[in-house]
């Protein structure tokens, strides 16, 4: 499996230029008290890797998952890879972290 993190300012970057399609992993409840603005939800309990490849499919922008401080991320990408997703980014330090650096919540 192969697993690259990336940090905050990668993802400010790629969400200001419109090039990362931030996939936010965490559950409906934890969606709802705030994400990455932005970011779609698609919780790991119902992890559907045929509508996680037609979302990206559809968008056509570099998919990075996130969740809240990077464990359900790195899982969401096992599930990718082993049902041959190319997917292999993820938001190493998460909601966790975006949200603890003053950076905009939506709700």
């Amino acid at each position: 499996m192969k697993v690259v993190g990336l940090d905050r300012d990668t993802i400010k970057a790629g969400l200001a230029d419109r090039s990362l399609l931030v996939i936010d992993v965490r559950e409906p409840h934890e969606f709802a008290q705030g994400h990455i603005p932005g970011a779609v939800p698609h919780p790991l309990s119902t992890f559907d890797t045929g509508a996680v490849a037609e979302l990206i499919a559809r968008d056509g922008r570099r998919p990075v998952f996130s969740c809240m401080s990077g464990v359900r991320s790195v899982h969401a990408l096992a599930a990718a890879q082993n049902a041959g997703l190319p997917i292999e980014e993820h938001y190493a330090g998460g909601f966790k972290d975006w949200a603890g650096s003053g950076e905009p919540v939506e709700n």
